[in-house]
């Protein structure tokens, strides 16, 4: 099974059919357990979970707040390791108003070292399209944040998002990790709206939720060999 390991894990239901080709292995971690420090692991963030419409929902927000810069929290599913593969989720962010930052990270060595793309929800139906440009983002920490990114080769790492969702609203990402790309599609949409070359040299490590600086909801996480 390329890219996945998952001994010993408790919490997961295994479904078919694949998400991505014929023969892998769909794995479900439980969102209603993020909280009982054996299936997951928090880094620096809360998270409280309810039932919304049927569907187990995790609000994720970061311990603390900092005046500027990012505030990065993460949950992790504990005993899953990620290489490639792909990587299904519902996501909302906090609409029109508030500059909020969803999305999944991947390749994680701990809290400063990982792989990430995320969405800013806010930015999905600005009138204007350079900040529409910014909607959804590959970043590499520590090295490549989007900072250095849009400062060293901009556009090549931040897009658009295609079909464009409610900003206020639920919208689905499938994310696909490839040994040298990661590509990014939203809801229905029939184009990927990001492809990037991967910008790490490990390939392995903890997948999980990812918010910066506020709250962000998650539901219908999915990951597939």
């Amino acid at each position: 099974m390329r890219g996945l390991c998952w001994a010993g894990m408790v919490g997961f239901v295994l479904t078919y059919p694949c998400l991505c080709r014929a023969g892998a292995t769909v794995l479900t971690p439980n969102l209603a357990t993020i909280k009982d420090g054996k299936t997951w692991r928090l880094i620096n963030a809360e998270c409280n979970t309810v039932i919304e419409k049927g569907k187990t929902v995790a609000r994720l927000k970061p311990k603390g707040m900092v005046p500027q810069g990012s505030n990065i929290g993460l949950a992790l599913v504990e005993e899953l390791t990620f290489g490639e593969g792909t990587i299904e989720v519902d996501l909302k962010g906090k609409g029109k108003r508030e500059t909020s930052f969803v999305g999944v990270a991947f390749s994680v060595v701990d809290g400063k070292s990982f792989e990430a793309v995320y969405f800013r929800p806010f930015n999905f139906m600005r009138d204007d399209p350079s900040f529409r440009a910014h909607a959804v983002q590959y970043i590499a920490w520590p090295q490549y944040t989007w900072e250095n990114l849009r400062r060293a080769k901009p556009g090549r790492y931040e897009s658009s998002v295609h079909p464009v969702p409610d900003r206020s609203g639920w919208f689905h990402a499938r994310i696909e990790v490839t040994k040298q790309t990661v590509r990014v599609w939203v809801d229905d949409g029939k184009e990927p709206c990001l492809v990037v070359d991967r910008l790490v040299s490990h390939s392995k490590g903890k997948v999980g939720l990812w918010v910066d600086s506020k709250d962000g909801a998650f539901s219908e996480l999915k990951i597939s060999n």
